[in-house]
């Protein structure tokens, strides 16, 4: 998993031209494929972007690029510069608020995918009887190659570099590909008779081991520029050792730069907080202890002493330890009871009703990532369709006379932000039906906890609700739609500025505060409040806050309304449902809810296709040799399947993943698909030639869950396995903490002040079993550690030779000689 918090650039250079300031934004990168971008921060040299991103990494790579675009109306956006992580680093970046450097973006340098080669070195006898030796350089096959400008044609040029040689030698161009097969073999003269007149078998060059092979990896372009550079690498021969044999796969280079300095300090630099998380999850039953303490917390008296607590305890973010805790309980059935227990006992903590739940504490956290998890479709229902109209409608909202254009009217754009108002209001005051059941139990709990504590105060039961629901709910998703899958992309600022009005609005109509004007430091908001100082909103608000903190008495399944799931453009392949048209790819507008998956010439029109859910039977991957395309995959219906192309592996895993969801229900699922495509008569996986023949691979879908959620309980307790391990030291501490409550009365120690201990004897029991199952899962991960390590093969498909791993490669080698010998 992979989290980046975009911080800010500075000291970006300036435009060249009488402006100077520049539109700038960032991209994040998998090798070279954008998996995100931010929002564009105009007329800056130093852009804030304080952004966000937050994906599950679908497949392997080797760098982690961050990139600064500026922005042109006219031409293709030019990028200024880029920050590039390779994998095995990024652990010196973890969690830390770092500032890099800019470096250059170049043809020669964004390079990606790896190369097999073979290379054989043999004596050849001549006519004359002189002893030649020839090197054999097979070039096998090529993978994960880059995508120039949309196409990838590649060819391999293959040359012998010596003190006094080069020679080059050129593979067959493959077409549309980017995983080119060659199996072309070129034969290089390494040594030669010094002359023809001497007997001896001297030879020109003084050491095979001064000879190097180069391979470069080009794609063949039909632009006048010429072929762009794809990556290579150089082989030095005294890898053949004494077999003179090598067989390996190797990642491909940048090209050297040449001796040619460049001012990387010119570029500016970029602020970032990298998150990145491998996690090595063991069979189920290793984790059993582990789990067992988790689920067991609700039950813990006093909730404090729980597991789970003591994860929040010893964590230095709460957050962190919030998302495997939410998406575990969730998983298990056990949210509700978890947060009400957590719930209850902060409740007591408070002294004041009108500070509950304003703090980051372990109980705001989990609520939080429990309603971006359960409460994403209430949003979209809920929200989306009047977020896209203000968004498509642009009309201005601007009420600071400060910011006020020449050509607006106050009052215009006053009755334009009442307008929107009051529609996003009504929509979710009228929206409790909707609320999912699992959110609704949480603030019933709240609710009877915060009135029972503060039995004085008749409104706490309301605002213990609304600082969820409103403050960390509705408005964040009004305010950032883009962040809440609301919108696919960023706002431009306008309409982000008309966004930020309403937020600040609705967020304060749902707090029900005793002053509203005092919520507000700027007067003009004060004076747009007035709009809505009437007894109708407050009595919407508390009606709302009723209906969705009654336990237990709306069933989301029972909703007839159609709920927009996802959409977006896509690529997809004519179905052929017509005999004798034309399969070919064309960009189309796809839209999925709950009753159906349809796609559209383009948004908003007609649709040309309608896919009931309950007429998809699988959706699956599909493999990229079946039609050279990557970020396939296809949904399968009982007469064929749909094939269709997202922009990213980010995307396409989501579309896979909701699609897998919404689906998972249906009768007729299959449980084996083709992982290929039809094509000229057959399957291209397992060849059988019927059209309608079962499938031969074993379907990845798992057993039906909820819709909004679909989580691997082993993965989470891994996650916080690994959280335990790393802040052990602060456990330890917390031990040490119950030891000095115990036998000490007097006023607390101040390093122990920072954890909550109600009852030291029963939270040191716990800690005691959270460490033996914390230490039992160590010993088993060094053990895989141990035995992976010995396993591993460098030179080897899934361990190809990189730059830093070269001399490892040559030592293993020599290790394995020895032992042989």
């Amino acid at each position: 998993t992979l989290s980046a918090f975009d911080g800010e650039a500075k000291n970006i250079p300036p435009y060249p031209g009488p402006n100077r300031m520049r539109d700038c934004y960032c991209t994040v990168n998998l090798d070279q494929e954008e998996v995100f971008r931010t929002k564009i921060v105009e007329k800056s040299l130093c852009p804030f972007y304080g952004e966000d991103f937050y994906c599950e990494i679908p497949r392997s790579f080797r760098h982690l690029s961050f990139y600064i675009f500026d922005r042109d109306v006219f031409r293709r956006d030019s990028s200024i510069g880029k920050v590039a992580v390779k994998k095995e680093d990024l652990q010196k970046y973890h969690g830390k608020d770092t500032w890099f450097q800019l470096q250059p973006v170049s043809a020669d340098s964004e390079v990606q995918g790896k190369v097999h080669l073979e290379l054989r070195l043999s004596e050849v006898i001549t006519d004359s009887g002189v002893i030649n030796h020839k090197l054999a350089t097979r070039v096998l096959e090529c993978q994960g190659l880059p995508i120039v400008n949309g196409q990838c044609d590649p060819y391999a040029a293959v040359s012998l570099l010596g003190p006094s040689r080069s020679e080059a030698k050129k593979t067959k161009v493959k077409r549309k590909t980017n995983n080119p097969q060659y199996e072309e073999v070129f034969y290089f003269e390494v040594t030669r008779p010094l002359s023809h007149t001497k007997r001896q078998f001297d030879v020109e060059e003084e050491d095979v081991d001064k000879l190097a092979l180069r391979v470069d990896l080009w794609n063949a372009s039909n632009l006048k520029f010429g072929d762009e550079f794809l990556g290579g690498v150089r082989v030095p021969l005294r890898v053949l050792g004494q077999a003179g044999v090598h067989d390996a796969w190797y990642f491909l280079q940048p090209r050297e730069n040449g001796g040619k300095s460049v001012k990387v300090e010119e570029l500016g630099s970029l602020r970032l907080n990298i998150v990145y998380t491998e996690d090595h999850v063991f069979p189920s039953e290793h984790y059993t202890p582990l789990r067992d303490l988790l689920l067991h917390s609700a039950n813990v008296e006093p909730v404090s002493a729980s597991t789970a607590h003591v994860l929040g305890e010893v964590c230095r973010e709460k957050q962190e330890a919030a998302i495997p805790l939410v998406r575990l309980f969730l998983h298990y059935g056990k949210i509700v009871p978890f947060i009400s227990a957590i719930a209850h006992a902060e409740v007591n903590r408070t002294q004041d009703p009108n500070t509950i739940f304003r703090g980051n504490s372990l109980t705001s956290k989990c609520i939080d990532e429990t309603m971006k998890l359960a409460g994403m479709h209430y949003l979209q229902v809920t929200l989306k369709p009047i977020i896209d109209e203000i968004c498509t409608e642009h009309k201005s909202c601007e009420i600071d006379p400060v910011k006020l254009k020449e050509s607006e009217n106050l009052d215009t754009n006053r009755e334009n932000l009442r307008h929107y108002v009051d529609r996003i209001f009504n929509v979710i005051t009228t929206s409790g039906v909707r609320c999912p059941t699992v959110m609704c139990d949480i603030f019933f709990s709240l609710r009877e906890s915060a009135a029972t504590r503060f039995q004085v105060d008749q409104d706490v039961r309301y605002t213990a609700v609304s600082s969820f629901i409103f403050l960390r709910f509705f408005a964040p998703a009004i305010l950032s739609p883009n962040l809440f899958h609301l919108r696919p992309h960023h706002p431009d600022p306008a309409t982000s500025r008309t966004l930020t009005l309403i937020s600040k609005t609705i967020q304060t109509l749902g707090s029900l505060a005793k002053s509203k004007s005092a919520n507000f430091k700027e007067s003009y908001m004060a004076a747009f409040y007035d709009y809505f100082n009437e007894q109708k909103y407050a009595d919407a608000v508390k009606n709302f806050l009723d209906l969705i903190s009654t336990s237990g008495k709306w069933d989301q399944k029972s909703i007839e309304t159609p709920i927009m799931l996802k959409e977006g453009f896509m690529i997809k392949r004519a179905q052929g449902r017509n005999r004798f048209g034309m399969k070919n790819f064309k960009k189309r507008w796809f839209r999925l809810t709950n009753h159906e998956f349809t796609y559209h010439k383009t948004k908003g029109e007609c649709a040309l296709c309608s896919i009931p859910i309950e007429n998809i039977l699988a959706v699956e991957r599909l493999e990229e040799e079946s039609f050279k395309m990557k970020n396939m995959f296809q949904v399968i219906q009982p007469e064929r399947a749909l094939y269709i192309q997202a922009n990213n592996c980010v995307e396409a895993r989501d579309w896979i993943d909701i699609l897998t969801k919404v689906s998972q229900c249906n009768r007729k699922r299959l449980s084996t698909y083709h992982p290929s495509a039809y094509l000229n008569g057959h399957w291209l996986c397992c060849k059988l030639s019927a059209d309608t023949a079962p499938g031969c691979t074993p379907c990845t879908g798992g057993l039906p869950a909820n819709i909004q959620l679909d989580v691997d309980g082993d993965r989470e307790t891994e996650r916080i396995y690994s959280l335990f391990s790393t802040y052990m030291t602060k456990l330890i501490k917390m031990q040490e903490a119950c030891g000095s409550k115990s036998v000490y009365d007097g006023p607390e120690q101040e390093e122990y002040s920072s954890f909550v201990i109600d009852d030291p004897q029963e939270t040191y029991k716990i800690l005691k079993q959270i460490v033996s199952a914390v230490q039992t899962l160590e010993q088993q991960h060094t053990k895989y550690k141990r035995d992976k390590f010995k396993k591993t093969k460098i030179g080897s498909q899934e361990h190809p030779i990189g730059d830093k791993s070269f001399q490892c490669y040559i030592r293993q080698q020599s290790e394995s000689s020895t032992y042989s010998i």
